[in-house]
């Protein structure tokens, strides 16, 4: 059967989501479907400021509740402020979504430590320090909440170019379970979702070769959607995975379900 759109989500009206680096591709449709399901959402971006705003306002003009914040997600103080700006806009926050990153194409031998930190930093710190802040004010609020991180399939399977990026992601997977850990007993579940090849605009141009791979190798023989990487966001921030947490939600049209060989 042909995939055909989703047109239902769980129901997220009043409640507040944070998405992270929602000015890149993957972002905006996670946002999106947010959007879509009810939920009040604040845009993050560090420098894709037309962007964001972009998209909030287009959540605003089809009667969403939107809004758009600049921070530097590798700077503690600058990440509480984020987490007080979304508190003080919408009164509160349910979801946080930690899709933030960077995904450089470098050889290991060549790469030096300044550009190693500065991939980790990106993915992985910003996961921890927007995770502790968002935290913070779930458990103030008394109710409990909702976790995503972004990970990526490569934190299990690595590629070439990406040793700094792989070991950021399985940072990023494995901190999800670990937190899933320390804040169930506040009521907050903790969770990562792992993208495989997700389509963007010009990369059948820029990479035809991946994707011709790419897609013989998918059981389901296309690209994922960002609005793929929104609806598994969406589904484990709903009362639908009250009872999952610490799980690693795997989006790659099935390439990690096929034979290395």
């Amino acid at each position: 059967m042909a995939d055909a759109p989703v047109t239902g989500l769980p129901d997220l009206t009043g409640t507040v989501t944070l998405v992270t680096g929602a000015g890149g591709n993957i972002g905006a449709g996670i946002a999106r479907r947010f959007a879509a399901a009810g939920s009040a959402v604040v845009a993050h971006y560090w420098s894709s400021a037309d962007r964001a705003r972009r998209l909030a306002t287009g959540i605003r003009a089809e009667g969403g509740r939107a809004s758009w914040e600049q921070a530097d997600l590798r700077d503690p103080v600058a990440v509480d402020r984020l987490l007080e700006a979304v508190v003080g806009t919408f009164g509160r926050i349910d979801v946080l979504v930690n899709n933030a990153g960077v995904q450089p194409v470098e050889p290991l031998p060549e790469m030096d430590f300044d550009r190693w930190r500065e991939v980790v930093a990106a993915n992985a710190h910003s996961t921890f320090l927007a995770t502790r802040a968002a935290a913070r004010h779930m458990i103030e609020q008394g109710d409990g909440g909702s976790v995503i991180s972004i990970a990526s399939i490569e934190a299990v399977h690595p590629a070439v170019g990406h040793a700094h990026y792989s070991a950021a992601k399985a940072a990023v997977r494995i901190h999800a379970r670990a937190a899933a850990v320390e804040y169930g007993p506040h009521g907050i579940r903790v969770n990562s979702v792992s993208p495989g090849l997700v389509t963007r605009e010009g990369i059948e141009r820029d990479w035809p070769e991946g994707v011709r791979r790419w897609r013989a190798s998918a059981p389901l023989t296309r690209l994922g959607t960002p609005e793929d990487v929104g609806n598994a966001c969406v589904f484990l921030a709903s009362p639908l995975a009250s009872w999952i947490t610490g799980h690693d939600l795997v989006v790659d049209g099935g390439v990690s379900a096929g034979s290395a060989w």
